[in-house]
């Protein structure tokens, strides 16, 4: 069976064979901000300005308004569904998750609109317009125009780009300049759209899954990774993609990186870091990086540190300033 998520698709790890490489960092320190139970768990976190919304299992909602100093719980949670993905712009916020779930907030609440699908939801992204994809398992690409309130399909014709009639599940969603898409799943593929998703063409294929996508740099530089330890990265806005030569078996679960050249991944049992733009890599070792996952992170506006979110709902801090 094909797997359904992100954390859903680990399956017999082992370590990785990168580079282990040796220098300075930037990555001072570790703390725990927000730390829940052992049967939580927290998948996406987002930040714009001092706003940040993190969500997860069971539909869990945390909210801050001091850009990650301080969270607060939203109760009683609007759905019971995991939320496996949120975007946060000055205008709005939204969530998505299992069974097609898309949550708006709007005038102060989080409110469940209709998708049109109950297929898993992944990921969604919001752009400086009105305009907001959310994608998910078995192809799903939803494109809304008036910032979350509806939505319509606007997927690939899938035969086009995979085999057998497969519908590839599309792990993560980026609406960049010029409102142009890109997208990335199953199979390794990278899909960009120029036209909002009228067409699409094909960026990347390979073999290895691809779970997530930062495409955030005004400098074009930006990742993509994945299973089997795959970082893939561009130097083009993700017009073009190469292999960082990256090797092992860790499935990698997020990706950020700053202008000026450090990039942080999450995973499973794992923690990678570059200080040079991913030239070289080493495994962080500390905190509980080699025992257990994490996924979501964000940078802080101001990029002086990067807040990460995953197992037990927890939420950390990493970097050169305390909160």
């Amino acid at each position: 069976m094909r797997p359904l998520g992100r954390i859903a698709s680990v399956v017999g790890l082992a370590a990785t064979s990168m580079s282990n490489a040796a220098g300075p960092t930037h990555w001072l320190e570790t703390r725990t901000v927000v730390s829940g139970t052992a049967h939580q768990a927290l998948y996406s976190i987002a930040l714009s300005g001092a706003a940040a919304v993190a969500v997860g299992a069971d539909g869990q909602i945390l909210e801050s308004a001091d850009g990650g100093k301080a969270w607060r719980a939203i109760v009683p949670r609007p759905t019971d569904s995991g939320l496996f993905g949120v975007a946060v712009t000055e205008q709005r916020q939204i969530a998505v998750g299992q069974l097609g779930t898309i949550l708006v907030k709007k005038d102060g609440l989080w409110r469940k609109v209709t998708s049109g699908t109950d297929n898993r939801l992944f990921s969604v992204g919001v752009s400086g317009s009105a305009m907001a994809l959310a994608v998910g398992a078995f192809g799903t690409v939803l494109r809304s125009d008036d910032a979350g309130l509806n939505w319509r399909s606007i997927a690939p014709k899938w035969s086009d780009f995979a085999q057998d009639g497969i519908e590839p599940h599309i792990y993560d969603v980026d609406i960049g300049a010029s409102d142009v898409i890109t997208i990335v799943g199953e199979f390794g593929l990278i899909l960009r759209s120029s036209n909002g998703g009228a067409s699409w063409i094909l960026a990347h294929k390979g073999d290895a899954s691809l779970l997530a996508l930062d495409l955030k740099r005004a400098d074009g530089v930006g990742y993509a990774v994945g299973q089997s330890a795959t970082i893939l990265r561009t130097t083009d806005h993700g017009a073009s993609w190469s292999d960082t030569g990256s090797r092992g078996t860790s499935i990698l679960l997020g990706v950020r990186s700053s202008p000026d050249g450090r990039v942080l991944v999450t995973g499973m049992r794992d923690m990678l870091a570059s200080d040079d733009d991913g030239k070289t890599w080493r495994h962080l070792r500390d905190h509980d990086f080699v025992s257990a996952w994490y996924q979501g992170l964000e940078f802080a506006p101001h990029g002086k540190f990067i807040l990460i979110v995953g197992h037990s709902g927890q939420i950390l801090q990493m970097g050169s300033e305390q909160l």
